[in-house]
């Protein structure tokens, strides 16, 4: 796999050419991809009216699908992780942000900075979520305030370097002994850049 190597693209797709885009994703209409981001296998992002925006260095995994509301574009901040088969439709995600699992983030919503949203959490039409926060449920809602900005740097850390040996053909870093010095390295380098 190549950086940059979708088969699938509209025209109107933006990507910076440090971005690590899966042959197997499809990105079609306004679709911009920021630098050091990653777009998994079996992504679909589609924006015909609004548009959508993919931050420096988040990470899009696998089976994700990211749409536009009628009046809304969908906007992922930096350093996010928005993980296995979420949906993300018409909303706006704050940096640092981790979107659980099968969770559904709809139109109008907000999320705030360093927050984390659980696994098969469904947030309705104009949620809007602190920073901070730590929410879950269906319809979702704020169960705990907490700072994740370093677990979530970490973690969108994690899927930048993978994206990097992914480019280069390499598919088993994270079993590496010299990658798990690097992360345990970095992970502290993150708790002191956002806990000092």
């Amino acid at each position: 796999m190549e950086r940059g190597s979708a088969r699938a693209f509209g025209p109107e797709v933006a990507v910076d050419p440090a971005a690590f885009i899966h042959p197997t994703a499809q990105l079609y209409g306004r679709v911009t991809i920021a630098d050091g981001a990653s777009i998994w296998p079996n992504v679909v992002v589609r924006a015909e009216s609004q548009e959508v925006m993919i931050g420096a260095r988040t990470n899009i995994q696998d089976f994700v699908m990211i749409h536009v509301g009628a009046g809304t574009g969908t906007i992922v901040g930096e350093d996010c992780s928005i993980t296995h088969h979420v949906t993300l439709h018409g909303c706006r995600i704050g940096d640092r942000v981790l979107v659980g699992i099968g969770a559904t983030v709809m139109d109008g919503c907000e999320i705030g900075d360093n927050s984390i949203i659980a696994g098969h959490a469904f947030l309705k039409e104009g949620t809007v979520i602190p920073p901070n926060a730590i929410v879950m449920g269906a319809p979702a809602r704020v169960v705990r305030e907490r700072d994740s900005a370093a677990a979530n740097a970490f973690n969108a850390w994690m899927y930048r370097e993978n994206a990097e040996a992914y480019a280069r053909g390499e598919h088993r870093l994270w079993s590496t002994a010299a990658f798990g010095e690097r992360a345990r390295a970095e992970r502290a380098r993150l708790e002191t850049l956002h806990h000092p």
